[in-house]
């Protein structure tokens, strides 16, 4: 199993010092999380989409190797409630084009209040290019029914496991691959995760997956560089289990 283990974005202040160089330019941040990183989920493209100028930036700024996970723009998940999907889908996929081969999944994570609208989801998956991996993160309870499974099993998209103390998902494979979202612990310093914590998760993925499958993991836990720790404590455990993550950097102290 590849395990790819990144972060939810890059550009956080506190992460200066405990990851960044304290004198190393903002502008230079990304190039230093892709030494450290096969892969990044990026958040600000749900907020505001980009120009496919800036999708083209980031690409001649990583490697080959690099996988480039974006979320998808609030305008469907948040604005149009997954309805009338056929124009902010195209949108979004046009910007993003000039990732080219390293576009990874996207996630489309949606809101709180929404609930299950399965016909809805249904409709939003067929828009989706051939050949691009959709996760779906739901956040109301409605939706955790063998009809959204289905759904999801039909187009190969991946029920996103998002953990949190406030909010647990069923743990579902949906596809044949998978997606994990860590967005708080209940270590110490907060919102850090516990190492008992992590190596429970790993043998979640293990237990849910084949051998063959690529499965994103991404630390959204990002105040005080708990993210980055996170990611390297969970990628050791997770090569003790003989699962293969994705580089990470060394395990910094808090």
């Amino acid at each position: 199993m590849t395990l790819f283990v990144g972060t939810s974005g890059w550009q956080y202040r506190d992460w200066r010092g405990p990851f960044y160089p304290p004198k190393l330019a903002q502008a230079k941040w990304l190039e230093f999380y892709v030494e450290h990183f096969q892969t990044v989920e990026v958040n600000n493209t749900f907020y505001r989409l980009p120009p496919p100028e800036t999708f083209a930036g980031w690409a001649r700024r990583v490697p080959d190797d690099f996988v480039m996970v974006v979320k998808m723009s609030r305008y469907l998940t948040h604005v149009k409630r997954l309805h009338e999907a056929a124009e902010p889908v195209s949108r979004f996929f046009e910007h993003a084009k000039p990732l080219g081969s390293k576009l990874g999944p996207v996630l489309v994570q949606l809101p709180p209040q929404l609930q299950a609208d399965v016909a809805a989801l249904d409709d939003t998956l067929r828009l989706f290019p051939p050949g691009v991996k959709a996760a779906v993160e739901f956040r109301h309870p409605t939706w955790f029914t063998d009809d959204t499974a289905n759904v999801l099993a039909s187009h190969n998209a991946a029920f996103c496991l998002a953990d949190s103390p406030r909010r647990k998902t069923p743990l579902w494979c949906t596809a044949d691959w998978g997606y994990v979202r860590f967005h708080e612990g209940r270590a110490s310093p907060h919102p850090c995760y516990g190492k008992q914590a992590l190596q429970t998760w790993v043998e979640h993925i293990a237990g849910l997956w084949p051998a063959s499958a690529d499965v994103y993991a991404f630390f959204n836990n990002d105040h005080a560089a708990c993210a980055i720790r996170d990611a390297s404590v969970f990628a050791h455990a997770a090569t003790r289990a003989g699962l293969h993550p994705t580089r990470v950097p060394d395990v910094i102290s808090l």
